[in-house]
């Protein structure tokens, strides 16, 4: 019989050990509730309150969307631009499930047998953050240190966040807002960035297998990102395919056909200097800027462009934009390609007509207003020590029309080869509406950052004279029809306010017999504008610009203004001559239409703003006029016959095919020297201006074949407009310009017209 006090004892021992577990048990438990309640109270960290998991804050991008519904670009510190459930393909939300957290739609918020097993195994088996508790350490928790006290601790705030978000939210909210959050690396924000950067489509039209890719990048975007490690990437996009089969969201037949399909990117960086239409974005932000100033937030504060999700509809037709883009740039590399050229053998390249000392002067003067100086002025550096700076060779990266050249050269130099550089400024509107189609400010802002649609403003040459014109037919009922000599003519000092005797020549040095309206406008006879403006005086002139709404204060005010010395911009000028197109009414352009929130609440919306400039008669007799350039003059060539016959033309810009046949009025421009070439062309319901130049007025063709308007700025319209006529979508008309029903004043002119042939040197410059 066994002795009960060992027995005794025996079960005392036993019971210390079944006491000491528990206790260390429930030690365990109450530690960790402890521990919840300490996170909880924001010990281990600020914890989010009630009303900032009602409304996490996020960075959201400014959207830009085109008048056909496209996205221009963005302005944004995080390019994030939020997208709705709904929005999200089917298959991508598997992939996410699949891959992250496959019993997502079976806890709340924490994966307990996940937990246990990261526990146990220590991690090696697979992590258990949930995607609610991921979403939780992106909005809410900050980091913390790479000790396993830190990690212990950041898991305590996680848990404790993702059971909140998980009460809060539904389990489609929260798979929103996690894709919305997340960071795909270059400026890929958010799923609806990453799939227009890595796949240049909206997020709702990914493929399976590109799903795939975006969720794979999701476990480290910057180690696993297709432009980096691109098999890698494969692999890894393998994988999640492979967890969509286990999970029964694809067949194990669609899985082996994905993962045998090779990886296509589409890259398409959406940084501030890329995409289309950038210079355009660059003037949207100052006009978001001053509408922001007017116009603060319900409780006062700015809006900030930057992070406050607005959107904003412009005019702008994204087709029309990619049109106006590729003409410029079809262009412009040819015409570069012939300047280059024509400045093989001068020693003062790329400046004409000026001497070293004014060179030095205009290179100097752009140091100074350079980055470089800025920084090392910043970093008080001397300014011996800067100067010194720009006449170190360097490695650099410049522009060129084949592609960015890797080279080294000194800054100075560099300054230099920029200036050699020809450049643009390009705007189409429909007159009717005031809706701006297209606007190209240069040809490239990653180098080129001056804008030159509204921003500069140049000479415009006889893109001046219909104004002449048109004040002329208003103010005296001329016909294009009547007739004047184009004689030498002289204003007498004093007439109009100018300080001496002014007598205009013609470029083609003719000075003899008469010549109907029609045929002067078309050959930019100046001593005939001459004539018309002494006619008219210039205040009226003048007064008609200000109603065109051209700003005048620095426009001189003596005759001369007639032969287009006044500096103008391209925004002016398309502008004013839409109201020739829209029967004599002025509408103000416009760039935006409406403006909304991140919730959709409008903001602003447009209205129009009009005034009558001029009668339709007046109106319809201008554009008249204006069709005899492409009919008779400088514009001839649109119609297909002229760059045929005329072999140095096609060595400089490679025979453009135009031949329209359709009605078209338009005006050529050419300033001294060629520094600028400008054309005008129009069409009943587009008005498009063109300006082509040096950035200093010394930087110009030698000569006027290659220098006036119609070889420079006019061919740009004609590839454009190829490009639009051949989109029925835009519904460009082809048709006559409207005529009013009541016209007093005779337009068809008879024998008007000359054989192409005689305007092979097109003159249409500027002289005094």
């Amino acid at each position: 019989m066994a002795n009960p006090s060992k027995k005794s004892k025996k079960n005392t021992g036993y019971s210390k050990y079944i006491i000491g577990f528990w206790t260390l048990f429930s030690l365990g438990i109450l530690t960790i509730i402890f521990l919840f309640l300490l996170a909880s109270w924001g010990a281990f960290g600020k914890m989010p309150k009630f009303e900032e998991l009602e409304n996490p804050e996020t960075n959201l991008a400014t959207e830009i969307f085109s008048a056909d519904g496209e996205t221009l670009g963005k302005y944004y510190s995080e390019n994030r631009t939020p997208i709705k459930y709904e929005d999200l393909p089917t298959h991508l939300v598997q992939a996410l499930i699949a891959t992250e957290d496959e019993r997502f739609h079976n806890h709340s918020g924490i994966d307990a047998r996940g937990t246990m097993r990261a526990a146990v195994y220590l991690g090696e088996r697979g992590g258990a953050s949930t995607i609610t508790q991921q979403l939780a350490k992106q909005l809410f928790t900050e980091d913390v240190s790479r000790s396993f006290t830190g990690r212990v601790l950041q898991k305590f705030k996680e848990w404790i966040i993702a059971v909140r978000l998980e009460r809060q939210y539904t389990k489609e909210e929260i798979i929103t807002m996690y894709f919305n959050k997340h960071d795909f690396v270059y400026q890929a924000v958010g799923i609806r960035s990453a799939a227009r950067i890595y796949f240049d489509k909206e997020a709702k039209d990914l493929d399976i297998e590109e799903s795939a890719v975006l969720v794979g990048m999701l476990v480290n975007a910057a180690y696993y990102n297709p432009m980096r490690r691109p098999d890698l990437v494969e692999q890894r996009r393998n994988v999640v395919l492979g967890q969509m089969a286990k999970n029964n969201f694809i067949t194990t037949q669609e899985r082996d056909s994905l993962q045998a399909l090779p990886m296509e990117i589409k890259f398409t960086p959406q940084g501030h200097d890329d995409g289309i239409a950038t210079y355009f974005r660059v003037y949207l932000q100052g006009f978001m800027r001053d509408w922001i100033e007017k116009n603060p937030k319900p409780d006062g504060e700015q809006y900030n462009i930057f992070r406050d999700g607005l959107k904003i509809y412009t005019s702008l037709d994204s087709k029309m934009q990619k049109y106006a883009e590729d003409a410029v740039e079809m262009h412009m590399a040819k015409l570069q390609k012939e300047f280059d050229r024509q400045n093989e053998n001068n020693k003062t390249a790329p400046f004409r007509d000026i001497d070293e000392a004014e060179i030095e002067g205009i290179i100097n003067s752009s140091m100074r207003i350079s980055d470089r100086w800025k920084q090392m002025e910043a970093q008080g550096k001397s300014r011996e020590d800067i100067v010194k700076s720009f006449d170190k060779e360097t490695k650099m990266r410049v522009f060129s029309w084949s592609g960015i050249k890797d080279t080294v050269m000194t800054p100075r130099d560099s300054i230099r080869y920029y200036k050699s550089f020809l450049n643009t400024g390009m705007m189409s509107m429909t007159p009717q509406t005031g809706e701006v189609k297209a606007w190209v400010g240069g040809i490239n802002f990653k180098h080129f950052k001056y804008e030159h649609v509204k921003q500069a403003k140049r000479q415009v040459g006889s893109t001046f004279k219909p104004f002449v014109y048109a004040t002329a037919i208003d103010q005296l009922k001329l016909s294009p029809c009547d007739t004047l000599p184009r004689n030498h003519f002289t204003i007498e000092a004093g007439r109009h306010g100018n300080q001496n005797d002014w007598s205009p020549r013609n470029s083609d040095n003719e000075y003899s017999g008469m010549m109907t309206l029609k045929e002067a406008l078309a050959q930019s006879v100046n001593t005939v504008t001459a004539r018309l403006i002494d006619k008219t005086g210039t205040g009226p002139v003048i007064e008609m610009l200000n109603k065109l709404g051209i700003d005048t204060r620095n426009v001189d005010k003596g005759p001369a203004i007639a032969l287009g010395t006044a500096d103008m911009s391209v925004f002016e000028m398309v502008s004013a001559y839409s109201t020739f197109v829209n029967e004599g009414v002025y509408v103000k352009p416009v760039i935006v239409t409406r403006i909304e929130d991140k919730n959709g609440t409008i903001l602003y919306q447009h209205v129009p703003e009009t005034r009558d400039v001029m009668s339709k008669e007046t109106a319809y007799v201008t554009v008249n006029l204006l069709e005899g350039v492409t009919q008779g003059g400088s514009g001839t060539r649109l119609r297909g016959t002229w760059a045929t016959n005329n072999i140095d033309y096609q060595r400089a810009v490679t025979g453009y095919p135009y031949d329209f046949k359709n009605p078209i009025a338009g005006k050529t421009g050419t300033t001294q020297n060629q520094s600028d070439g400008w054309f005008m062309g129009m069409v009943p319901n587009l008005v498009t201006g063109v300006w082509v130049g040096g950035e200093h007025r010394s930087v110009h063709f030698p000569g006027i074949r290659y220098g006036q308007g119609a070889t420079m700025a006019l061919p740009i319209w004609g590839i454009y407009m190829k490009k639009v006529y051949a989109d029925p979508s835009l519904e460009i008309s082809s048709g006559d310009f409207p005529r009013p029903e009541r016209l007093t004043i005779e337009v068809n002119c008879r024998d008007y017209g000359r054989n192409n042939d005689d305007y092979q040197s097109l003159p249409d410059e500027l002289e005094f």
